[in-house]
């Protein structure tokens, strides 16, 4: 081959790969960056750069909202301060994890908005929620425009938290990790979870352990001597709860959860199949994303996309 020929062909294989529209669709705007939360556990400086980086990257546009506690806001402002820019078409989009007191946590909410207007703005909170009155009286003081996940308990009382939230028009949100084999939910109980807020119409995020693309055995934190465990997929997740909005029996549903294997899954423009057999069009992933699953928490941006690029699909 010519030299010209053969820069054109390592310039075109160094180019990243043009998303399927059904994965583009499938995957805008579902990471929420929580870099301050184990196991990475950044600095506030540290996760402010990365998340500023992130913004700005080609990959941008799977990037969500920068999760952080309203305890923390005075120093996230103090560390971020130099890269938010006034007046911005496009601030940064924070979700705000509550205190105990939900009055306090609401005030911190709108002094934040109001004094970082076109900088920064807090349009999502999340809420610990393990009873009816607490996701009541959160709602009761909720101003408009800021949109609140309850991490509700998934006891005796979860069907009733489920069905308020139905009832006052609110979103739930699921924990799917953590750092030991613990902290993981099994499959079938995540699966209930999920059928029971699609039946309610109730959507929903999830936050923690959800690391890669695909179902896998690895190390649950970074450190050198970490314990290994199962970690539920993203991709796996996701697709789960758009065949469970198309009401799929359960069984099958614990089989998507559980596949571990890259070559079933194809997208394409249209949509997206599941070995070969089961369909979902570009349609049905809008809908998930509005009506299903919104979004995920992950403290780290960079595994995901590197595990999807490690499959070919970025």
């Amino acid at each position: 081959l010519e030299p010209n020929t053969v820069s054109k062909e390592m310039t075109a294989a160094a180019e990243p790969i043009k998303p399927a529209e059904s994965l583009r669709t499938l995957l805008e705007e579902v990471i929420d960056y929580a870099g301050l939360f184990p196991p990475s556990q950044l600095s506030m400086q540290e996760a402010v750069v990365n998340y500023a980086a992130y913004r700005s990257g080609e990959l941008g546009w799977m990037l969500g909202r920068f999760v952080v506690p309203t305890a923390r806001l005075d120093e996230f402002l103090e560390c971020a301060r130099d890269l938010l820019s006034g007046g911005s078409a496009f601030p940064w989009r924070l979700s705000a994890l509550s205190g105990e007191d939900i009055t306090a946590t609401i005030k911190a909410v709108n002094d934040f908005n109001r004094e970082n207007e076109g900088r920064a703005v807090i349009d999502t909170l999340e809420v610990k929620a393990t009873t009816i009155s607490k996701i009541e009286n959160t709602v009761a003081i909720l101003p408009e425009g800021l949109t609140a996940f309850f991490e509700i308990a998934t006891g005796d009382e979860f069907v009733d938290l489920v069905m308020s939230l139905a009832a006052h028009k609110q979103r739930a949100k699921i924990r799917t990790g953590g750092v030991t084999n613990a902290d993981f939910p099994s499959a079938r109980e995540i699966i209930r979870f999920v059928r029971s807020c699609m039946a309610a119409n109730v959507p929903f995020k999830a936050t923690a352990g959800l690391h890669h693309p695909l179902r896998c055995f690895k190390p649950l934190t970074y450190a050198a001597d970490a314990p290994r465990g199962a970690m539920h997929g993203f991709l796996n997740m996701l697709l789960m709860t758009a065949f469970a909005r198309e009401s799929y029996r359960p069984s099958l549903l614990e089989e998507l959860m559980e596949d571990e294997f890259e070559e079933v899954f194809s997208f394409s423009d249209g949509g997206v199949a599941w070995r070969s057999e089961y369909f979902l069009t570009t349609a049905h992933l809008k809908l998930l994303r509005t009506r299903g699953m919104i979004s995920f928490g992950s403290c780290s941006f960079d595994e995901p996309v590197e595990d999807l690029r490690a499959m070919g699909l970025l």
